[in-house]
């Protein structure tokens, strides 16, 4: 069952995958289809999630589920990822990869390798007070008040 994301409660799980770049204004509307089609089919052992998405910055993908109505199983999950991994192939995005960093630099979200952030870091060209995106936060309420952040209230604070 599809819930509109914001009435879903704080302590809804999320799953965040961020694209390699940003969406297209069609592709955003094929997307909404896409994900509305799928939470309204997405069951645990045959049972119906109270789920939720946004797509913040069109860069995006944020899956909420309401796990005090029905929690996710690992097939439950399984089927999520197959779905992302359908929408790679279908818009040619990287959603999985948890290994880019995403951050913001003048008023555009820049994506690199960790490698790269790393090395940025060390250089000064990425400092404590840069805006990341944490996407290790599990719940709305931290998703948000902390998935957006500055990098040393963040996991990426552990470069500094």
């Amino acid at each position: 069952m599809v819930v509109p994301f914001s009435q879903l409660p704080d302590l809804s799980r999320i799953w965040i995958y961020p694209s390699n770049r940003k969406f297209s204004a069609p592709e955003i509307t094929q997307l909404q289809s896409d994900i509305d089609q799928f939470l309204s089919d997405w069951t645990a052992h045959g049972a119906s999630l109270s789920a939720g998405y946004c797509i913040p910055h069109q860069q995006f993908i944020v899956l909420a589920l309401n796990e005090s109505d029905q929690q996710a199983t690992g097939c439950s999950i399984d089927k999520s990822v197959h779905f992302i991994q359908s929408l790679e192939q279908s818009l040619s995005v990287t959603l999985l990869d948890k290994m880019n960093v995403h951050y913001i630099k003048g008023d555009v979200i820049e994506v690199i390798d960790l490698k790269t952030f790393k090395k940025m870091v060390k250089s000064k060209q990425i400092l404590p007070s840069s805006t990341v995106f944490n996407h290790l936060v599990t719940t709305k309420i931290d998703f948000v008040n902390h998935w957006e952040t500055t990098a040393d209230q963040s996991w990426h604070s552990r470069f500094f």
